[in-house]
């Protein structure tokens, strides 16, 4: 909490290059990029960083292969190659990875024309995955025998890639990367009202844990509010021609089902996508598609009940899938970009909306707007946001690249030579998906190196606090001097995936909950225990801001 007291107090009456409202990746990446430059920055979000729309995701990084439908091969290859650039730059945290995707009597095409669509994908993003492969029915059925093989006709499989910690975690390393180069960056701040005068813009922001009320002053103000860049630029009075519509998803968090690494793929009854995503012990089914007018959605008992009897139907279960198998769920929208209109509903064919991203400057307000986006553009995004904050005025140094992109190879072999000399993987107390040494270099690369000090002054910061949530106790008391934790939910939902493997039941009863929120929270740690518990499941898990 003092990490975020600190950051409050540098808002406080500060005085920016820019601001930017909207810590998810857009924010976050925007941020970084901004502050390697030179610029001085400043980024609040009135919930949790990632506390919204991008901890919603499927975890993929991938180049769009459905938008091969429609013929847009412009943007399948800007996406491929954004995909290809987060692998080389995020080795640790991006992983390739197989889709398998079994063909039926939904599927709209046969194997052998999936198969030159496959092909067509791997050369637009200029062959830098694994070739794909095309299956007979006999094939798949031996490649993956989970699969209920009664109407398949055969498969492809193809990659792309995933986040192998979760989204949110991955976007909290812009931030990260953000406050190591000198910007001010405060969850749980909100922007309640912004005023242009000749000198800039004045804008009054309201701590939301503590109520406090203070204000900034800023050249530029970034719109980075996902979902919500529409609600703020009406407050504001910022006029665009574009908008958002919303496209709700929901993921359902079950046991494992398939043992290879690799995300299954299927048409559901309306032929469009859903699939089978790893992560670590626990599978991800998902996602649905569905027009909705609210940004803030739940998981109903109609979505839960389709996708268990989507996925019933096509794998070769011991026993069916039922609601008492979800562990935990996850909600939300993507905002899709679109042509402004009048009549919210105009768009007839919203469902062919592709995740491209729009940015609008505006020069008579010095106000940028980012609309869409997802994580496989964010490199773009912080780069079009520098390009925005130049044709403002904003004076930036040259791009030296180095606001992204995990430590050199020296550096990590370095790493784990000091975990190998001193036994770490030796010191676990259960099996994992990984090794220790492997997590804690993904998570916090040079980090890393104090929590290797900390664990040979005392092997005791190498156990699990809470069990089978592959977090030891290092981890802990670093989150709490340095990760800006307010809420329970930001560690468990966010900064990591404890409560999505866990769920909240196996939570309520752990032994050490009460020691971790100690770590976190100090005197404080009841009273978050209690808020945590106390909150509506649903609406945490559709980041609602009125569950936190």
């Amino acid at each position: 909490m003092s990490l975020r007291s600190t950051n409050i107090d540098k808002i406080r009456n500060g005085d920016f290059d820019v601001l930017i409202v909207g810590g998810g990746i857009n924010g976050a990446v925007s941020a970084a990029a901004l502050a390697s430059r030179g610029a001085r920055v400043a980024m609040v979000d009135r919930g949790d960083f990632a506390g919204f729309t991008s901890m919603q995701s499927s975890n993929l990084v991938w180049g769009g292969f459905k938008y091969l439908e429609n013929y847009e091969l412009a943007l399948v290859r800007h996406l491929c190659m954004s995909r290809n650039r987060l692998i080389k730059a995020y080795p640790a945290n991006l992983r390739e990875i197989r889709f398998l995707a079994a063909l039926d009597e939904h599927s709209p095409y046969k194997p052998w024309f999936a198969g030159l669509g496959s092909t067509a994908y791997w050369l637009i993003g200029n062959a830098k995955t694994r070739p794909p492969k095309v299956y007979s029915k006999k094939k798949l059925a031996k490649k993956e025998p989970i699969i209920q093989m009664d109407d398949v006709i055969g498969g492809i499989e193809y990659s792309d890639a995933y986040v192998v910690d979760n989204d949110s975690r991955f976007v909290f390393q812009f931030v990260r990367s953000a406050l190591n180069v000198g910007a001010a960056c405060a969850n749980y701040v909100e922007l309640t009202a912004a005023y242009r005068d000749s000198s800039g813009w004045r804008a009054e922001l309201r701590d939301n844990d503590s109520g406090e009320t203070f204000e900034c002053k800023a050249r530029v103000i970034v719109n980075a509010a996902g979902p919500f860049v529409d609600d703020l630029n009406k407050a504001l009075d910022i006029k665009t021609d574009h908008q958002i519509v919303f496209s709700k998803g929901i993921h359902l968090i079950v046991p494992r089902l398939n043992k290879n690494e690799e995300v299954l793929a299927f048409f559901d009854d309306t032929e469009r996508l859903f699939y089978v995503i790893p992560m670590g012990s626990r599978s991800v089914i998902g996602t649905t598609d569905e027009r909705v007018s609210d940004p803030v959605t739940h998981v109903e008992t109609d979505d839960r009940d389709f996708l268990l009897e989507q996925i019933n139907a096509r794998l070769d279960l011991p026993e069916p899938l039922t609601p008492d198998d979800i562990i935990s769920t996850r909600c939300g929208v993507r905002p899709l970009v679109v042509e402004r209109t009048d009549d919210s509903h105009a768009e007839t064919d919203w469902t062919s909306l592709s995740r491209k991203h729009a940015i609008e400057v505006d020069p008579s307000d010095s106000f940028v707007t980012i609309f869409g986006g997802k994580i496989t553009d964010c490199l773009n995004i912080g780069e079009e946001i520098c390009d925005a904050a130049l044709e403002l005025g904003v004076r930036l140094d040259k791009d030296r690249n180095d606001w992204y992109g995990e430590p050199p190879k020296a550096t990590r072999d370095e790493f784990f030579r000091q975990a190998r000399l001193m036994g770490l993987n030796k010191l676990r107390k259960r099996a994992s998906f990984e090794t220790l040494s492997t997590r804690l270099w993904r998570r916090y690369g040079m980090r890393a190196f104090a929590m290797l000090e900390a664990i040979r002054d005392d092997p005791t910061m190498a156990d699990e606090i809470i069990e089978g949530a592959e977090y030891v106790r290092a981890e802990l008391f670093y989150a709490a001097k340095t990760e800006m934790i307010t809420k329970l939910d930001d560690f468990l939902r966010r900064r990591s995936k404890i409560a999505l493997v866990l769920g909240r039941e196996v939570l309520s009863d752990a032994d050490g909950i009460r020691e971790a929120c100690e770590l976190l929270f100090g005197d404080d740690a009841q009273r978050r225990i209690d808020e945590y518990f106390a909150a509506d499941v649903m609406a945490q898990d559709a980041g609602d801001p009125s569950a936190r």
